[in-house]
């Protein structure tokens, strides 16, 4: 069974193996500075999960008031399509919930067709939006 916790400074280095496991990390994106600014912003939405005392599954979320965000949704690779990432997902929308969140968006990058089957079984939709952004401060 899948224990769901709070990240934990020890945690970082299994964290970014995870991603880098998962492929989520990106030249333009410091792994090390966006767990450092998440836990700064505050660390109630970082959660890891852990399956026979391995760090398996990680999901990282946000709430502005108006809508929830959740990034860095990992599932380890041998451990993928045992329900880790449905798991990760309802404990973070549960969390949001009780924040009052109504809506939560996500970010996929369009390379990843795989993750975006995961997201729909979910429930999740493809919103009429563009995504804009603008790099404020270089992580390199």
């Amino acid at each position: 069974m899948l224990e769901i916790r709070l990240f934990r400074d020890d945690d970082e280095p299994e964290v970014i193996q995870l991603w880098q496991d998962c492929k989520l990390i990106v030249p333009w994106n410091d792994p090390q500075k966006d767990i450092q600014r998440k836990l700064d912003a505050g660390a109630d939405l970082f959660l890891v999960g852990e399956y026979d005392s391995l760090l398996v599954a990680s999901v990282m979320g946000g709430y502005d008031g108006h809508r929830g965000w959740v990034y860095y949704l990992a599932v380890a690779p041998m451990f993928r399509n045992r329900g880790f990432a449905h798991a990760m997902m309802a404990k973070m929308e549960s969390r949001l919930v009780a924040l009052g969140c109504p809506k939560i968006n996500l970010l996929v990058r369009n390379t990843n067709a795989e993750v975006m089957e995961l997201y729909q079984s979910l429930g999740y939709s493809i919103d009429q939006t563009v995504s804009l952004g603008k790099r404020l401060i270089p992580d390199d």
